[in-house]
């Protein structure tokens, strides 16, 4: 699948906008962190991606034809969506809740296939034994890795993730993350992920979209994107970068401004 962002943009109104002239094709299967402070329009764009938000300027193409003219339907079809949380609670097992996200084909009734396919994303969240479970008795962040199961169970093409580890544990998180590191090589997926935590992108991203003031100021691998000019730039942080076993890792020494937040 190919993303085409053209002149993107979106503001609630026109004296602030959020997204500001950002051009960018997503074209093979990669693991892709979105990262940058906070309001600098990480969410806004998958949001424009995937059709919850309508941009005031230019436009979102997949495979060349305009989100815009796509049904749900049609979107979803091969496009999986996480959200940074969700509020949702129902009396469902765990097992129900993913086979919820197998339902765009509007069918009816469960097969064989449909139970092994949410079986083996259960197994590779490692949440088999919450198969039986009601997801209202869960935890925060057995919620999460649901939800994150739910969203992958179609194997769609790519997937969109809105900080899919914010209510995990460190241990999870990495687990997690090098979960989605590994599905473009296995699975052919693209994966795109909005990301807060430096050193753990850095680790497994094998591209990295450092956002700052509405728009894409940084693209490469973490080496290339994350360094201390560019931390101090978009962060406003001071940082000693560190090279170990051919990855990056960021130490944080002092903040530079007060009006700059991780």
């Amino acid at each position: 699948m190919r993303i085409d962002l053209k002149e993107l943009e979106f503001g609630y109104d026109r004296e602030n906008p959020v997204l500001k002239d950002i051009s960018y094709v997503f074209d093979k299967p990669e693991f892709i962190c979105i990262m940058g402070p906070n309001g600098v329009g990480k969410s806004t764009l998958i949001h424009c991606i995937n059709k919850i938000l309508k941009p005031t300027g230019g436009a979102v193409l997949i495979n060349d034809k305009d989100v815009s003219e796509m049904k749900l339907k049609e979107l979803a079809a091969n496009m999986g969506y996480v959200p940074n949380a969700t509020e949702d609670s129902f009396p469902l097992t765990v097992v129900d809740t993913i086979m919820v996200g197998l339902q765009n084909d509007y069918k009816f009734g469960t097969s064989d296939e449909d139970l092994r396919k949410v079986y083996d994303v259960l197994e590779m969240m490692s949440i088999e034994h919450l198969a039986m479970r009601n997801f209202d008795e869960l935890s925060a962040g057995q919620h999460q890795k649901v939800m994150l199961a739910r969203g992958l169970v179609r194997s769609p093409e790519v997937v969109l993730l809105d900080e899919p580890t914010s209510n995990l544990d460190i241990k999870h998180q990495i687990e997690v993350t090098k979960v989605l590191s590994k599905l473009p090589a296995e699975k052919g997926m693209m994966i795109i992920m909005i990301s807060h935590d430096i050193n753990i992108t850095a680790k497994y991203a094998d591209r990295i979209i450092l956002m700052h003031d509405g728009n894409i100021f940084a693209v490469g691998t973490a080496e290339e994107v994350l360094t201390k000019e560019n931390l101090r730039t978009v962060y406003g942080v001071d940082a000693d970068i560190v090279i170990h076993n051919g990855r990056p890792h960021v130490i944080l020494n002092d903040t530079i401004s007060s009006d700059k937040e991780l």
